[in-house]
């Protein structure tokens, strides 16, 4: 187990922000996790790869972080089987072990930045699917006590973003490794519009795991910056989900206005495209922007603070209310 004291957390969090928290601790094995979880005392911070957080000040508390590693298959019946996942690998790392192992559903979600815990709190999704379609089980010890827990992804409870580790069962439990369903039978989710073109693009029509794999990537390093260059979290905003009657008077006053059926009485907005509506795309305020390609996406421009950031998205929540009475939420975890 690895303990720091007074210790910079601007390796963690790829927005780039150096803040720094009074102790950092970090687990490699189940046992160790059940240790941290037995002496764990507020205030403490649970993180991944910070690829979904936003520090706006130092952290007067505990930083805990899983490193447990491996890729273990637990079941496998020939066309489908079980993989258990340390909580503590790179998330596209680990999807691309899937692809060289051939084993399927996961090709969408490529290039999500992160830790494969993270994947199980913060339900991730992109380009037509969730990671809750594949997930079976997450594993977990209980804060407190220490003892072993194991829920379904039923129990978790799933929904866009959403998870009941986010909500009810937030510092509840330290997530040790997560099992994922996958099928050796590759079936392509291509519904994406920007996964037909790009593949239309190189003339290919029926594409393998790998060459979706590297599409996906294509797309995400053309709309995404990297956050080694400029901080950034990725996606800000959650795209809200407005009901039919709302969505029907604002078709009549932009009738090309992108959006996506969710049910018989709601639909989704996409925020970037408010965001970029309200003319923000490409702007800078001080340290902090939204980048030029893609709207939903806040930057630090260089020596950015995390107040800096929040003010700016502050700003734009303001504007997006006052053209489309819409509230945008932020999907980053501002501490």
């Amino acid at each position: 187990m690895r303990e720091e004291r007074d210790y910079s957390l601007l390796a963690h969090n790829t927005f780039g922000i150096d803040a720094r928290c009074r102790r950092f601790v970090e687990f490699a094995s189940i046992e160790e996790a059940k240790q941290v979880a037995m002496e764990l005392k507020e205030p403490f911070l649970i993180i991944g790869g910070g690829s979904n957080l936003l520090l706006t000040h130092d952290y007067d508390g505990t930083v805990v972080r899983s490193a447990i590693q491996g890729v273990t298959v637990v079941a496998d019946d020939g066309d489908m089987l079980s993989v258990k996942v340390g909580s503590g690998n790179e998330w596209d790392a680990t999807v691309g072990e899937f692809v060289r192992q051939g084993w399927h559903g996961a090709e969408n979600l490529s290039l999500i930045p992160g830790d494969v815990g993270a994947s199980a709190v913060q339900n991730i999704g992109a380009y037509g699917t969730e990671v809750c379609r594949l997930i079976e089980q997450v594993d977990a010890v209980s804060i407190g006590d220490g003892s072993s827990c194991t829920f379904t992804a039923e129990e978790c409870q799933y929904g866009y973003r959403q998870s009941r580790f986010k909500n009810e069962w937030k510092n509840r439990y330290l997530i040790t490794n997560v099992t994922y369903r996958l099928s050796r039978r590759f079936e392509p989710n291509l519904n994406y519009a920007g996964i037909q073109n790009v593949l239309s693009k190189h003339q290919i029509s029926q594409p393998t795991a790998q060459q979706l794999r590297d599409c996906i990537i294509g797309i995400r390093n053309e709309k995404l910056p990297d956050p080694k260059v400029e901080g950034n979290a990725g996606s800000f905003f959650m795209n809200p989900v407005i009901g039919r009657q709302q969505f029907n008077l604002l078709l009549e006053r932009y009738p090309d206005m992108p959006h996506y059926y969710v049910d018989d009485a709601h639909e989704k907005i996409p925020a970037g495209w408010m965001i970029e509506q309200c003319g923000w795309k490409g702007r800078t305020v001080g340290r902090a922007g939204v980048h030029c390609k893609q709207a939903l996406v806040l930057v630090n421009r260089g020596g950015a603070t995390g107040k800096d950031i929040v003010d700016l998205c502050n700003t734009i929540r303001r504007d997006v209310k006052e053209q489309f009475n819409i509230e945008i939420i932020p999907e980053v975890n501002i501490i």
